[in-house]
């Protein structure tokens, strides 16, 4: 699971990134203001690369992607790319558990077939 949602992550930190300079151009928020919200944003999806598997990683990575979401009201493109993106976090969080649990299952099958020579 690690691995798909880590890849998710670093994507979500580019898009964040980028949408971050379309939201320069308008003229609702200063500068200092969409740099704090997108910083924030993207160490956030740095550091969840690394806290995905802990109790609570995946529930702080649905935040995000609710952030990402809502960041539609001031990038309103963001509210279709925010909605792939939580799709693809879900997709990567399901087929992620399904890839572990068969890797525990191969690896208890081979030591089952091969037991410990000391």
């Amino acid at each position: 699971m690690r691995t798909l949602c880590s890849g998710t992550l670093i994507a979500e930190f580019l898009i964040i990134g980028f949408a971050g300079l379309v939201a320069m151009k308008g003229d609702d928020l200063s500068t200092g203001t969409v740099w704090a919200v997108c910083g924030a944003g993207m160490l956030l999806s740095l550091l969840l690369c690394g806290l995905v598997t802990r109790p609570g990683g995946v529930a702080l990575g649905w935040a995000l992607q609710l952030g990402l979401v809502a960041s539609g009201f001031f990038v309103p493109m963001m509210f279709v790319v925010g909605a792939l993106f939580a799709g693809l976090w879900w997709s990567s969080v399901h087929f992620g558990r399904k890839v572990d649990e068969a890797k525990a299952r191969f690896a208890a099958a081979t030591e089952a077939d091969q037991p410990d020579a000391v």
